[in-house]
This record gives C-alpha cells, sequence and structure tokens, in this order.
C-alpha cells in the first residue's frame, strides 16, 4: 500500500502527517511555521522610501504588487511545494492530500510543480490546522481509511 501525505496548511502554519495503510492513522512526520505570514501589512514594510521606475514620457509609474501579507504567504507557499516536491522525489509517498483555506490552497496550486501536483488525489478548501488529530480524521475518513 502506498503511503498517503495529508497536507494541513494555512498561511502561517503546515502540518505534515502520513498515512501507512488502512487503519494506521496519522504520524505527524513534520511542522513547519511562517510567523512572517502572522505580522500586519505595516510590521512588515520598512520605513524606507521605495524606487518609481521612469516610463517613456519620463512620468514615474509604479507596477502593482501584492501586500507584504500575501507576499509573505505566497514565501510559505513555496516553502511547503518544495517540501512536497522533496518528498515526491524521495518517493516518500504515493499520493497526497492538501487542505488548506481558498485563498492559500490557490497560492499553493501557483508555485507547485506538475508532477507532483498530480499525485495530489483529494483537496478541501477548509483551514483544519487548528484541529485536533481526532477531529482530523474524522473529517477526513470520506478519502482515506485511517
Amino acid at each position: 500500500m502506498a503511503i498517503t501525505w495529508i497536507l494541513v496548511a494555512n498561511a502561517s502554519l503546515a502540518k505534515l502527517y502520513e498515512n501507512m495503510g488502512p487503519n494506521k492513522g496519522l504520524k505527524l512526520v513534520k511542522e513547519l511555521l511562517h510567523p512572517e505570514s502572522r505580522l500586519k501589512n505595516s510590521e512588515l514594510v520598512t520605513d524606507r522610501s521605495g524606487s518609481l521606475s521612469s516610463s517613456v514620457n519620463g512620468q514615474g509609474a509604479m507596477e502593482p504588487h501584492s501586500s507584504p501579507k500575501d507576499h509573505e504567504a505566497k514565501v510559505f507557499a513555496q516553502e511547503i511545494a518544495k517540501e512536497l516536491y522533496m518528498g515526491r522525489t524521495r518517493n516518500a509517498f504515493g499520493r497526497a492530500i492538501v487542505v488548506a483555506p481558498p485563498a492559500f490552497m490557490g497560492m499553493l496550486n501557483a508555485v507547485m510543480d506538475a508532477p507532483t501536483a498530480q499525485l495530489i488525489s483529494e483537496r478541501f478548501e477548509k483551514d483544519y490546522t487548528k484541529s485536533p488529530e481526532p477531529q482530523l480524521r474524522e473529517r477526513l475518513g470520506s478519502c482515506i481509511y485511517l
């Protein structure tokens, strides 16, 4: 039976569990923290003034960008995607289940490589990071025999 990884994440916390097969339960493999995602935008921005790139007509132009908080969430999504990539290349799992809030799920999907993404059999757009393990087992019972 192939090992299943279960990733339960939000923008500041990720818990990676593994399931070795039916009736084997969940085993916490790794916990990743990204406290920067919990900071306010004002705490993430420096006081230095930024520079504006000039356009053809000499007027200053600023390209739209995401908020510092969104940037930190994307950085964390990349860290998590790398963790899944490394697990896939080591054959540490045969399939994966990802549980994350909708906005963060979108960030994860955007940075995940295609071969790793193909191993994800289920996606739940929920934040279960604060759920105790028994409750998590109950909620995921429909897609894996824990």
